[in-house]
């Protein structure tokens, strides 16, 4: 196949232009992380036989242009040798750039449930976006949007190892309970080891997890502690400049207090 090249300056618009390949700058927001080598040499495989079937989208910086969307279709372009490679402009600036890379990710499900998180966790911090104003931009719910903010709570190898044995987010979200690193540890390695399907996996930390019941305070049974209680209180008031007394009757069955205010 041969690849018409792209006249130069760029330009901006819905059409498709053919631009350089190794003009093309990288996405300095992409919140993608790994890409196996595999499905990229599989990719290269299907555009060889079928062409490239979706253009990139790029933006332009200060003349240049910027990749927004397609990181895996550029790196197997690339692997090609393929001198241009279709793409869309689109006027974005940096904040639109990180937005719109995350969305074309999170809609071809080419990110894991971690980088997804890291990636809605830059658009917070990075951008000054609140969750409910992230949920808006993306999309989707901010209840959804804190749920997976609560899965970079794992360490960096326990997402490695989640996604070693293919654990989903599921089985993330319900580890989450677990707040002993160790204990969470054994979790993981029987889930992964027995395979154990979401429910499965559920019902085993339910069962394994013990819930810490709440300590409760003995009853106070000296009653010397309530008699200098009543004593201290008045106390304050005679230091307050309020008039008052307190005599106490003792019987065998009883403490009777009498305490006597002035109007």
């Amino acid at each position: 196949m041969k690849w018409k090249k792209t006249a130069m300056p760029y330009a901006a618009g819905e059409r498709v232009l053919n631009v350089p390949t190794g003009e093309i700058l990288p996405n300095p927001d992409q919140p993608r992380r790994s890409f196996a080598f595999a499905e990229l040499a599989g990719l290269a495989q299907s555009i060889s036989e079928n062409g490239m079937l979706n253009p990139l989208s790029i933006t332009l910086q200060d003349g240049h242009p910027v990749l927004i969307a397609g990181e895996r279709r550029l790196r197997a372009a690339k692997m090609l040798g393929m001198p241009t490679v279709p793409c869309i402009v689109v006027r974005a600036d940096e904040r639109d750039r990180a937005v719109l890379g995350l969305i074309e990710n999170r809609q071809r499900q080419e990110m894991n449930c971690f980088e997804t998180a890291e990636g809605i966790r830059r658009l917070i911090a990075v951008y000054g976006l609140t969750q409910e104003e992230a949920a808006a931009r993306l999309g989707c719910s901010q209840s959804a949007v804190a749920n997976r903010l609560r899965l970079l709570r794992f360490a960096e190898d326990e997402r490695a190892f989640m996604l070693e044995h293919g654990l989903t987010e599921r089985h993330a979200r319900a580890l989450l309970t677990v707040e002993d690193t160790a204990r969470r540890w054994e979790l993981l390695r029987r889930i992964a080891a027995g395979k154990l399907t979401v429910a499965a996996a559920e019902r085993l930390i339910a069962a394994t997890v013990t819930t810490k019941k709440p300590v409760r305070t003995p009853p106070i049974r000296d009653v010397r502690v309530f008699s200098n209680t009543v004593k201290h209180a008045v106390e304050t008031m005679c230091r307050s400049g309020v008039q008052a007394s307190c005599s106490k009757t003792e019987t065998a069955e009883y403490i009777e207090f009498l305490v006597r205010v002035a109007k």
